[in-house]
């Protein structure tokens, strides 16, 4: 988008700054207790200070288990959420705690790619209509050019542009989920934020998703925030990638170093479950870290640093402070007293 198509749509811009940038987010729940022994109002802290940068073209990987904030964090990213704290900039812009009058410009810049496709599709319209209300509601082309845009999008998902007055049940689930990629598309955004949008598709339907989405991002230059469970696609797709442990960032840094020589244990202990094609071939397995316990909860989260009650690693400082987010080796920022790369004796034991 050209400065002149900038101050027209009202967006503005920071010159030099990162497309994307979070600083210190912050996102809270409150919750309330019931019945006599309820000890008054406590917090979920979903997201508690993350930090991320993303630059144009991009392709920015989130990955943990669930529960560790990836979902909110996307939705704040798309402003569906306000923050409790910090600040999102989009072009060196705040738009954390902006009204919706003043969002308004910024909604067709960032989009978001919902999981199922199921739910996120209304059922009593037609594809016609999902795809083309954010060309009417940005005012994007004129009233009677709509129906060929309409089209041209859903010829560059892969459906038939004559299908547009079909309804959603019409469509298989990963049909669906094209309809959804034309949708965010409509708006010409400069950043999409996929929710993990292959994970309830059928395996061999996957592959053609994420094609298509590392098509659209050659073509268009689009930059992404790509959630998943499946660190085999994140490797595929993702330039970057940031591991999410109970609402903070634990790592981040270039795609390969961080594959090839993570230096947080709860990195090391998610790559060594991921199943290795090798064996097949012959190749001795890796060593499989197990950790133990279950993910604490957000509501009353441990001291110190937040991975300490499962980490083989966990000493009397990891209990007293917190570690921040620092570069250590191969360019990979990781928040650990300990930092270091796997060895081959790596063994979790019980805490």
């Amino acid at each position: 988008m050209t400065d002149a198509t900038a101050a027209k749509s009202g967006v503005r811009k920071v010159e030099g700054a990162p497309l994307l940038e979070l600083d210190d987010v912050k996102m809270h729940f409150r919750i309330k207790g019931d019945g006599i022994l309820a000890l008054g109002n406590k917090w979920v802290q979903a997201v508690d200070g993350v930090s991320l940068t993303l630059q144009p073209g991009e392709t920015l990987g989130l990955v943990g288990e669930s529960g560790c904030g990836k979902s909110t964090t996307a939705r704040l990213i798309t402003r569906l959420l306000e923050p409790t704290g910090g600040q999102i900039r989009f072009q060196g812009v705040d738009i954390a705690h902006m009204n919706e009058r003043q969002l308004r410009p910024y909604r067709r810049e960032i989009q978001l790619i919902f999981q199922d496709p199921y739910s996120s599709l209304n059922p009593r319209h037609t594809v016609g209509t999902i795809v083309g209300t954010a060309l009417r509601t940005h005012d994007m082309v004129p009233k009677s050019g709509e129906l060929k845009r309409v089209q041209e999008l859903l010829e560059m998902v892969g459906l038939n542009p004559e299908h547009y007055n079909r309804y959603p049940h019409e469509f298989s689930g990963g049909q669906r989920q094209r309809i959804g990629i034309a949708r965010a598309l409509a708006a010409r955004p400069k950043v999409i934020v996929a929710d993990e949008p292959v994970s309830a598709l059928d395996v061999s339907i996957q592959a053609q998703v994420m094609n298509l989405l590392e098509n659209l991002r050659k073509e268009l230059g689009i930059a992404f925030v790509f959630i998943a469970h499946d660190l085999g696609v994140v490797r595929h797709f993702c330039d970057r990638v940031a591991v999410m442990y109970l609402g903070r960032v634990v790592e981040e840094g270039p795609r390969d170093e961080l594959y090839e020589k993570p230096n947080h244990p709860y990195t090391q202990a998610l790559l060594s479950a991921v199943p290795d094609i090798g064996v097949v071939r012959g190749v001795p397995p890796k060593n499989r870290i197990r950790l133990v316990g279950d993910v604490p909860s957000p509501v009353d989260p441990p001291s110190g640093c937040r991975f300490r009650t499962r980490c083989w690693k966990a000493e009397e400082i990891c209990a007293t402070q917190d570690p921040a987010l620092l570069e250590h080796t191969e360019k990979l920022h990781t928040a650990c007293h300990f930092a270091a790369p796997p060895t081959e004796s790596i063994v979790a034991e019980t805490v």
